[in-house]
């Protein structure tokens, strides 16, 4: 199952505790303190994989804490630090601390964030022996580590998005130009998760087909809406068999203008899929009547390699 955010509560190690200890020397019961200082507890880090799905792994369990600082040992000894953590989120999370409101982004597979910080270890009696302070019994207590809530939202990070109205023939052109292996059906058929595929280098992101009303919930709603904030250029694919191809067009322009009017500026390439279904002249016309509306479309029968060359060198002039 595909997930794109989840909460997650967070706890960094508590320090350890500082000692009361002597020095035990022949015919000298206490020649003077030597209870060392606690250890350091673990810290909380946030580390970036290229793993769209791992996000699926916190499903069951989704309280995790770093390890706890050794107490202070005799000897002037310090306790041991407590083991660090790495939480492993796919690239493009967004992570808020729900109790301080600090959000962190991770952009790049291998990014590493400290989350929280670990508590300071507590201070042995040796610490406080002074000239006036020569058998000091004082010691202190490990400081509890940071812990909080995060919620952690996926937003791909892709150069090109493929978007359009369900059986529009998206994941079947992700496949053939990058055997990315996403479902497709002989039916009006949608994505239930996003699937990436990469074309000589650039990323492509299959994103559910949208209907109207997406961008207040309706369908699948904006949950995936939001996975074209990042993209470099969209690949909006209409289907031939649309009766009305400029109204399909305007359907999904709209809800993604509701939803981020931003991302309407962005470069676009149209795509007219199943143009072998309909008749010549039909599909000249329905072509011509799209090229109103940008020229840059291109009318897709079979997947051959003249047509990933051309797509090729669309996304590559967009790209740059």
């Amino acid at each position: 199952m595909f997930v794109d955010e989840i909460t997650l509560h967070l706890k960094a190690g508590r320090g350890g505790d500082g000692v009361v200890r002597w020095r035990h020397e022949k015919s000298k019961e206490y020649s003077g303190p030597s209870g060392g200082n606690g250890g350091k507890g673990g810290d909380v880090y946030a580390v970036a994989v290229k793993d769209l799905g791992i996000l699926s792994q916190y499903r069951q369990e989704k309280v995790f804490a770093a390890s706890n600082g050794a107490d202070g040992m005799k000897d002037s000894k310090q306790g041991e630090s407590g083991e660090s953590i790495e939480m492993r989120l796919p690239v493009g999370s967004i992570i808020k601390n729900l109790t301080t409101g600090h959000t962190f982004e991770l952009l790049n597979e291998g990014d590493r964030i400290k989350l929280l910080s670990g508590g300071r270890g507590g201070l042995g009696n040796e610490f406080f022996k002074s000239s006036v302070n020569i058998r000091p019994e004082e010691r202190t207590l490990g400081e509890e580590g940071e812990e909080a809530d995060f919620f952690i939202e996926l937003e791909l990070v892709v150069d090109f998005s493929l978007v359009g109205l369900p059986n529009a023939g998206k994941s079947s052109l992700l496949n053939a130009l990058t055997h990315a292996n996403s479902k497709v059906g002989a039916f009006a058929f949608t994505t239930l998760e996003p699937h990436l595929g990469d074309l000589y280098g650039v990323i492509l992101g299959d994103i559910p087909g949208l209907i109207e009303g997406a961008s207040e919930g309706k369908g699948l709603g904006d949950k995936f809406l939001r996975h074209i904030k990042r993209t470099k250029a969209i690949l909006h694919l209409i289907s031939s068999e649309e009766e009305d191809p400029v109204g399909a067009y305007k359907i999904v322009r709209k809800e993604i203008g509701l939803y981020n009017k931003d991302i309407l500026l962005k470069p676009e390439i149209i795509i007219l899929t199943k143009v072998d279904l309909i008749a010549p002249e039909i599909m000249a016309n329905k072509l011509e009547t799209l090229r109103s509306l940008s020229k840059d479309v291109i009318p897709v029968s079979i997947i051959d390699d003249a047509l990933i060359k051309d797509l090729k060198d669309f996304i590559t002039n967009f790209r740059s």
